[in-house]
């Protein structure tokens, strides 16, 4: 099959093949662990707490059907979420800011999102959102965060890609560093602990409650940024030659970056910081199904969500029976990418995105 793909046909069984791989991927990932678990009792156990019947006889310990159920199987949804959110937010932000290296993590963003989450976790800070508290946490850290960066980097009119990402990576640093001061000054040893490994990018501890709103938002922003696909390819080509489309350039970032800040809060509120899946994953779609929004987006999901299943499998097994944070994994990946992309780019000498 020629790259990139342009024949409408050959496109739905791309996404058809990647479908099942997903599916595949799930299986397996449900498998992994330290306990062996027979692959003909996880569509069963699976059945069986959906109906809340036992449509199939229960020949499976109890512990089994409580680690299928329970731990593995939520844990693997919040990744392909998490995955597949964090590439749409992504292909968002490299859109709007035409530069191939912006993503939630290298911007800031999901620097932010952790400051937020961090304070209601040690401090309290909105404790009058009860169990909505970390998510306002992390969207509005998240929201402080984009504003900052694309005022400082839009100084005077004089915004470039460089200028766009060194200031992204410096308020990224300062919002780690206030993230730091709040741990070391906190003495509830147990909320520091938990607050270090959750900053470090972690699905361990994932629970049920963690899936539906995390799905909703992810389901409602990536819908609007879908909707949003042929604005999106014009304002690639400049805001100039948008305008003359007709496209409202104003309202369109207004609309997308709190989408992809809504997006990025919800995901960091539930899974910590996960860098460069953003980055890595739409210029991964773009080189096999084109530049066209309405064609990246889908496989960007289902590419999102397969790589973080399988980031989290190897944070899984690596130092088993410990495990690591997913973070520390797709760093491994993610910065070698970068820094090609520097290269490739010519930022190091240049300036521009070339």
């Amino acid at each position: 099959m020629k790259l990139p793909i342009k024949n409408k046909y050959n496109y739905i069984v791309f996404c058809m093949f990647l479908i099942l791989i997903l599916i595949i991927s799930i299986v397996i990932s449900t498998l992994v662990g330290s306990v062996n678990i027979k692959s003909g009792w996880i569509f069963k156990i699976i059945a069986n707490n959906l109906l809340k019947y036992n449509l199939f006889e229960t020949v499976w310990p109890a512990s089994v059907n409580s680690i299928i159920w329970d731990l593995r199987l939520p844990r693997i949804l919040l990744a392909f979420l998490v995955g597949a959110g964090l590439s749409v937010s992504g292909i968002a932000m490299q859109a709007l800011t035409k530069n191939s290296l912006a993503d939630p993590y290298i911007l800031g963003i999901s620097s932010g999102a952790s400051t937020g989450a961090v304070a209601a976790i040690l401090l309290g800070v909105f404790g009058s959102f009860s169990g909505y508290a970390v998510p306002f946490g992390a969207f509005l850290g998240a929201m402080i965060s984009i504003v900052i960066v694309f005022n400082i980097a839009n100084f005077k009119r004089r915004s470039t890609p460089t200028r766009l990402v060194l200031t992204g990576v410096a308020i990224s640093a300062l919002f780690s560093s206030v993230t730091n001061l709040m741990v070391f000054t906190v003495n509830d040893e147990n909320k520091v602990r938990s607050a270090l490994f959750w900053m470090e990018g972690s699905l361990g501890g994932t629970k049920w409650e963690y899936i539906p709103v995390t799905f909703f938002v992810f389901v409602l922003c990536s819908l609007v940024i879908y909707i949003f696909s042929k604005p999106l390819d014009a304002i690639m080509l400049g805001d100039d030659i948008a305008t003359t489309i007709g496209v409202d350039t104003k309202s369109l970032k207004i609309i997308v970056i709190v989408m992809t800040t809504l997006l990025t809060g919800a995901i960091v509120s539930v899974s910590g910081v996960i860098g460069f899946i953003g980055l890595v994953i739409p210029h991964i779609s773009r080189s096999i199904v084109g530049s066209e929004h309405k064609r990246i987006i889908p496989v960007s999901i289902l590419i999102g969500g397969i790589f973080t299943i399988w980031a989290d499998v190897c944070a899984r097994i690596v130092v088993s029976p410990e495990e690591l944070p997913i973070g520390i994994v797709t760093s491994f990946i993610g910065v070698p990418f970068f820094l090609w992309l520097l290269r490739k780019s010519d930022y190091l000498s240049g300036g521009n995105n070339r």
